[in-house]
């Protein structure tokens, strides 16, 4: 069945967010989930101004959270046949930092669990796992499958996505 336009946050995202993340003075996770995703008007908008191209729009991201300095985390809706959850994880960055993250949200929840943001999985792909009890009981509950480290998860992404880097400097302006 093909993606729609749903612009409700899998309650997989409302479970992590309800937990939310520590920043611990820097040596934590910059991440600040949302509670429902941006309204396609204001994902334009960001996509507009971040990338300087008047011509796109906001359809194929559905943002849901934001690292302090205001890049956002976004599923990338590359996969037309396939429903949300199974989309791509993408991160966005404010100085233009750009990465996949996650194949898919298994994986992202597998990710955060290992204690890694989507600004750290993209910034510090190789820096020591610190693993949050919380969100990997959040991750067993949705994904008991899929376990696997933050390292694994980032490296699939980058595998399965390696051209989305350029996919994104071709649309900027």
């Amino acid at each position: 069945m093909p993606l729609a336009d749903d612009r409700r946050l899998p309650d997989e995202l409302t479970a992590v967010a309800a937990i939310g993340f520590d920043y611990a003075e820097g040596d934590g996770v910059d991440f600040e989930p949302f509670d429902e995703f941006l309204t396609a008007e204001d994902t334009t908008h960001w996509l507009r101004a971040w990338t300087g191209n008047t011509a796109l729009d906001g359809d194929a991201f559905r943002v849901f959270g934001q690292d302090g300095t205001g890049g956002y985390a976004a599923f990338w809706l590359v996969r037309p046949e396939h429903q949300l959850a199974d989309q791509p994880v993408v991160f966005l960055g404010s100085e233009g930092e750009t990465g996949v993250v996650a194949c898919d949200l298994p994986d992202y929840l597998w990710l955060v669990a290992d204690g890694f943001g989507p600004y750290e999985a993209v910034q510090y792909p190789d820096r020591a796992a610190r693993p949050n009890a919380e969100l990997r009981q959040i991750a067993e509950l949705y994904a008991p499958a899929r376990a696997r480290s933050a390292r694994e998860v980032i490296a699939a992404a980058q595998a399965a996505f390696p051209h989305f880097e350029d996919t994104i400097a071709g649309i900027c302006r």
